[in-house]
Parts: structure tokens; sequence; C-alpha cells
């Protein structure tokens, strides 16, 4: 067996309490490393067609990579995967923290979850020691009191605790699987999985070395990394300073910062958001992932008159994405009201995105007279109301009153509410879009309608990164025959095209690895640590092909699952130019558009038409043979 590998994948029913080990072929890991990739080989293996997100036969996967427990610098996160309940589609959506350490050191490559158990019950990991214990008296419990209660039953502090809060418990379609009380695997609603199999918690302890084949180049990667991150890494400054919180601002000046569901250019209250504010107003400290040194998590803290009006530091503190979704989305400016609904949103289990763009969906919808409140239990669903937002998120993470609609997500209530509503809906396959402005970033907005998940900003490309010569478009160039110059935001041209395919590529291998995105490896370090970890050489073109196999993995899953080339969309409201602000007379131009998504379908390999993997694709990735032994029929 390959280095960073044990062998053994861990395979528990809760329907009949029945545990199994796998154990995967050397070439199941040489290919897929982990992550995205092994999810979707697994459920095109393992998954019946056309299975509904909620019913027992759903697998919920707990999917670290082959660096996960080696303390390599950036590999403190992991995948979960599924079948999602908000989009029919795959669900892969990747955590920091701890936990995937934790767990790939219990002698495990991956957790495979199948059934449903009759009751609430939690799983006990220790090393390959595996309890399902009952969970009744967890079941309703917010995300802190279970892991310390859990903690405190194991007798054991250092656990490390994936779990559901009530979100998760009453199937809200885009429910997270939040670890460490404060990270969430938050994208897709695998939370809600986790929830239909009576599941709450899955605890795990680790004492087992991960095998690593040459040390060596591991550590001369880890050394440049800790020599150069903090002039190379803008996140590794920004850890310094604001982290993902100076996107506020940042987006904001530029018109970037998504406000009124999309729908207007400038948010002109966002001081009030912005990091620095909040900073001064309630941070307390820092924190970080296993073995990494950027400490770019915030921790806030603020003693108000009374607990709704107060800041729980063990939820942490809220990220850009939260602060642009609950804030500018919603057009709150309150910052307290925004950062208390984002701490509510991981005390129940709940991804920001989607909930902030849910409830500034019902806000448009209201202003429009579309719904009113003989809809809506009497509340003005208001654009600015902050009172409002943190009672909507307690009414989604309960299923309470109208909170019942809300928790469907955008797709369902704009089906619900009427073809009046469409324009309204800011979705790609059901799921709601990131806080990232397609309009000034149009390679983004591709890779949002092409994305297997549903609109993503991860699995992703930012255009602003390329506009001139530096490093980032040196990197990208060395994947390419012809290097490419710096490119405008709003380019769809042939270059954009080939440096979009080599850097989502890049963006799904490090999804596999699995690494944080923040880091600022180039494919060269990701390459050469691979090869040190696995005792395999891995060159450039490995790498790349790696995300190569993971998306092309996805595609088949979504195609088996009924998607299509139509799917790969946008909304036109996020098409269509400002009339007024810095992107005033900026749109995605839809021939451009188009072209470019069927480019990319053919760079990949894939049927220009209609994305399907041709067969001189699966087999230069080596797919064809692995699905092959594996019964997958394509």
């Amino acid at each position: 067996m390959i280095g960073g590998a044990h062998g053994k994948i861990l395979h528990i029913d809760l329907s009949t309490g029945v545990q199994r080990i796998e154990t995967p072929p050397e070439a199941f890991y040489r290919l897929l490393l982990g992550g995205r990739a092994m999810v979707a080989y697994l459920l095109l293996r393992d998954l019946p067609p056309h299975t509904d997100p909620l019913d027992p036969d759903n697998l919920l996967i707990f999917a670290p990579g082959l660096l996960q427990g080696t303390n390599f610098p950036g590999a403190g996160r992991h995948g979960v995967g599924g079948k999602s309940p908000l989009t029919g589609a795959i669900a892969s959506s990747e955590v920091g923290g701890w936990w995937g350490h934790e767990f790939k050191r219990t002698g495990f490559d991956a957790l495979v979850i199948h059934g449903r158990a009759e009751r609430p019950v939690y799983l006990w990991i220790y090393d390959d020691a595996v309890e399902i214990r009952p969970a009744d008296h967890l079941w309703g419990l917010k995300t802190a009191p279970t892991q310390e209660a859990i903690r405190d039953e194991l007798g054991d502090a250092r656990a490390r605790v994936a779990q559901i809060g009530p979100a998760g418990e009453n199937l809200v379609r885009y429910a997270a699987v939040m670890h460490d009380v404060n990270r969430a695997a938050g994208r897709n609603g695998l939370g809600a999985v986790m929830g239909s199999k009576n599941l709450k918690a899955v605890a795990v302890r680790g004492t087992r070395s991960v095998p690593v084949a040459d040390r060596g180049p591991v550590t001369e990667v880890s050394r440049w990394l800790g020599d150069n991150y903090k002039v190379l890494s803008a996140w590794a400054t920004a850890g310094i300073g604001l982290g993902t919180l100076g996107g506020v601002m940042n987006w904001g000046r530029v018109g970037a910062l998504p406000t009124r569901n999309f729908s207007q250019p400038m948010f002109e209250e966002r001081e009030n958001l912005a990091g620095e504010r909040l900073h001064r107003l309630y941070l307390k400290e820092r924190d970080t992932c296993q073995a990494c040194p950027i400490t770019c998590k915030q921790v806030f803290e603020h003693e108000g008159p009374d607990p709704e009006h107060s800041l729980d530091p063990r939820y942490g503190g809220p990220e850009y994405e939260t602060m642009a979704a609950l804030g500018s989305a919603c057009l709150v400016s309150d910052a307290l009201a925004v950062c208390k609904a984002g701490e509510l949103a991981n005390a129940y289990g709940l991804d920001t995105i989607s909930t902030g763009l849910s409830i500034a969906f019902a806000m448009e919808c209201f202003e429009h007279e579309i719904i009113s409140v003989e809809d809506t239990d009497g509340l003005e669903f208001r654009w600015g109301d902050g009172e409002l937002l943190v009672k909507a998120v307690e009414m989604i993470a309960h299923r309470r009153g109208f909170g019942d609609v809300l928790a469907e997500g955008v797709e369902r209530m704009s089906k619900r509410f009427g073809p009046e509503s469409e324009p309204f809906n800011i979705t790609v396959k059901g799921q709601e879009l990131p806080m990232h402005e397609p309009r000034l970033k149009q390679a983004l907005g591709l890779g949002y309608a092409v994305a297997p998940v549903g609109a993503d900003h991860m699995m992703n490309m930012h255009d602003t990164m390329f506009t001139r010569a530096g490093r980032e478009l040196d990197i990208v160039n060395t994947a390419l025959q012809e290097p490419v110059g710096p490119l405008a935001t709003d380019d769809l041209g042939e270059e954009k095209m080939q440096v979009f395919r080599v850097y989502l590529n890049w963006r799904h291998a490090q999804d596999c690895a699995v690494t944080c995105h923040f880091y600022p490896y180039d494919f060269e370090h990701l390459a050469r640590t691979l090869s040190g970890v696995t005792g395999v050489h891995y060159g450039i073109q490995d790498v790349l092909d790696v995300g190569a196999r993971a998306q092309t993995l996805a595609r088949l899953f979504n195609l088996r699952e009924g998607f299509t080339a139509a799917d790969d969309r946008l909304p036109r409201r996020v098409m269509k130019a400002f009339e007024s602000g810095p992107l005033q007379g900026v749109e995605i131009d839809e021939r451009a558009f188009e072209w470019a998504k069927h480019r990319y379908y053919e760079l990949m390999g894939w049927d220009p038409q209609t994305g399907e993997p041709a067969r001189d694709c699966l087999h230069r990735l080596g797919l064809d043979a692995l699905l092959q032994e594996g019964g997958v029929r394509v």
C-alpha cells in the first residue's frame, strides 16, 4: 500500500449495526487521493440511481485525503459528501479544524455511513474500536453543549466531534455538518442527510501514525512555507489582520459586495459590517486549524444586556460569506445582529450562505407582495431588519411556522410562490450563489454554472487573481504549453478558458488532497509532497489529473441523476448590467458565456455539446479501469 493510506475504509450500516472494513486497491488511492474524487467514486459505485437524498439508502461519507494525519501544514481539512437534499446533485463540502487529522489517526482512510438508526445515536471511534451509542439525550441540543456532553461522557477532552445541530435534526435542506463546534461542512445540506440517519455526531480519537514513505520532501515544503507564507500569501497577511472579513470593504469599494439579493450595485452602509470595525468591537482571540500557522479564524465575544444581544466565543466568529449573506444581501447593517445570526447558524448547524439568501429572497417576495404577513406568521419581511434576521434563523432551524418554508431553500420557495418570484431566484442547480459577484469575475460566474454541487466559490477561479503579471499567473503558466498574459476580468475567450481549465483542476485536486486554498503552495509543492508521502512519483500534470478525475466522476454522477448541460446556467439577474455603480454597464454576454461553457467541456475531454465525459477522457485518466473494477457502468 502506498504511503498516506492505511488501506482501510470503515463502513457502518446504522439500520443493522453491521460494520465492515473495505480494503481498496492501491490504484484507488493513487488516482483519487481522497476527498471529492473518493466521494464521487463511492456514490457512483454504491448509491442506487435516483435515490431520494433523505432516504436511508443515501450515503454520508467522511473523506480525508492522503495528507491528513501527516502534520503537513494546510492539511487540517477533510471532505464530507453524499447526495444533496438541496440540489439532488452530488454533495461535496470541505471543512477545516482538527477532526480530519484525528480521524485519519484512528487507522481508517474514510468513513461511509449507510442506513438509518431507529433512534438517535452517535458514533465513537477510538482507533479500531467502534461503538454506536444512544444519543436521545443529545437530540435537540445546540452544537457547543453537544460537544461538551460527548466529551464528558467519553471522559476525553481531546475527542474531536463532527455533529449536527437542530437544523440537521429537522432536515433543513441546507443544514451543515459542524466540526469542533464552529467549522462547517456547510454547503449542499449534508447536515440534513446526517439528520435523516438519526446520527447526531461522530466523535473520534486516534493514536495511529500515518505512514509516510519519505519525510524529506514533506519537510522541505513545510520549511518553504514557514519561510515564505507571510510574504507570498495574501491570506497569511489577512490572518494576521482581518481574515476573510477584509472582503467586506475590499469588494464593497468596487461594487462587488452582493447587496439586496444581488440587485443593488452598492451597499452604502458596508462600513458597519467591515472587519476593521468588528475587530474593534468584538475580537477576543484567534483560532486556527491543525498544523496551521496562519490563524485566519477569529473568535468574537460580546457581553450584552441579555443572551440575545451577546456573542458566545465558543461559536467562533463570522467569515466574509456570513457577513455578506446575512448582512448586505439582506440590507442589514446592524453588525451585532448579523454576528448573532452567524453565531446561531453555528449553534444550530446551518449554512450561512443559503440561510442569508433564503431570507433575502423572502424579503424581496414580501416587497413585491408575492407573499404577505398572512404567509409569514404575521412577520413583515422588510429589508434591513436585523431583529427579523435573527428571528428568521431560529425559525429556520426549528422549521417553526414560516421557517418551515424558508428551510426548503430558494429554488423550492420560488416554485411554491409562482413564476413572479423567479427573477429573485439566485441559484444554480438549486443552490444559492456565494458572495462573489460574477459581473466582476466572469469566469467565476462560469464556475458557478459548471460546479457539480451548484454555485460554489471554492472549486472555482477568481478572475481578479490574473489581471496582472505575477505569481498566480506564473503558476498556471507552468501547466500550459503556451503561456498566457494578464487577462481582463470580463474576458471569456480562449486564453481565459485555458487558465480556467487548469485552475479548476488545481482547486479540485486540493479538495482531494485535502489542503487549504488559502496557502501559497504551487502545483510543484503539492506534487513533491504527494511524492514524499506516497512513495509514488507525482508531477504537475499528475496533480492536475487528480482534479480532472474529481470533476469527471462528479459529472458522471450528476448525468446519471438526470442533470444536463442545460443545468449549467447562471441566473439572469447576475448576467445583466447594473445601471450605476463601479460595475455600471458590465454584463455577461450570453453568447460568450455559452461559447465558454462548451469550450470548457471540450478542454476537459467531454462532449462539447452535452458535457458527457468521452471514452478517451476516461481512459486517459485511468478511470475506465477503476470504474470497471468497481462494477460501475458508464
